[in-house]
């Protein structure tokens, strides 16, 4: 059984408590929330604001459009978040930011194996800079766009981790074998009927031949990925490069 000390527990910095559980609270994540296998907890920064207004923001030094959420509010929400006999040491500080490095599979692998992510979900223009530094947070991305806060990637980021947790997805082999786990997208996926509009399913599919279906769709995902990521093809061709070379 689970315990309370070490479940994965995500927490969350927001102003908007109430985007929260959102798409988190059905289908797998969902059951899982429900069924104890990890726990979200969703924080006001507003909470710690200090003056009768409840401020969080203020205009940007050295002029410009738009508010900074303020370093003083900001940091006093972030300790208040580490405040528990039931929080982890050292655990990640993310700042969800379409500055930082994008998540990747393999980060959100050694997110998942951890204790849980606290996580800040930005607004307005940004924030002070000086809480990034001082509270040691880790800029995210989850793409090359910008969204009007960090609740939505906050989202998939949690989203992402969870479903690699222990017992929530029904068969862990589905974990393993999908896009990005092996550094290339994943091969296409059939199913009934044998026949749609004209486009049958591929006859090795149904071959019963395993190793010529395994073949089959390495090569299906080499071909994806070079077509549609030639980023991560190139990656991948410099590792097998790397690995014959000490091979040799």
């Amino acid at each position: 059984m689970t315990t309370q000390a070490t479940i994965w527990r995500a927490t969350v910095l927001t102003l908007f408590r109430e985007m929260f559980p959102g798409p988190l609270g059905v289908s797998l994540a969902g059951k899982a929330l429900a069924s104890g296998l990890w726990a979200l907890e969703v924080r006001d920064i507003r909470a710690s604001a200090t003056d009768r207004h409840r401020s969080v923001d203020d205009t940007p030094a050295g002029g410009g459009p738009g508010m900074v959420l303020r370093a003083d509010v900001l940091a006093a929400a972030i300790d208040a978040a580490e405040i528990g006999p039931d929080r982890p040491n050292n655990r990640p500080r993310l700042l969800m930011s379409p500055r930082g490095r994008p998540l990747t599979q393999s980060r959100v692998t050694e997110l998942a194996a951890g204790p849980g992510p606290l996580i800040v979900c930005g607004r307005f223009e940004g924030i002070d800079e000086r809480v990034i530094e001082a509270r040691q947070l880790e800029e995210v991305s989850i793409g090359d766009y910008v969204l009007s806060g960090g609740e939505i990637g906050a989202m998939a980021l949690i989203d992402a981790c969870v479903r690699l947790l222990p017992g929530v997805m029904g068969k862990q082999a589905s974990g393993a074998d999908e896009s990005f786990t092996d550094g290339l997208l994943e091969y296409p996926q059939y199913t009934r009927p044998q026949e749609f509009e004209g486009r049958p399913i591929p006859e090795i599919l149904t071959s019963g031949d395993h190793a010529k279906v395994a073949a089959w769709r390495l090569a299906q995902s080499d071909a994806l990925t070079q077509a549609r990521r030639p980023d991560l093809w190139a990656i991948k061709a410099r590792q097998k490069l790397t690995k014959n070379t000490t091979d040799g």
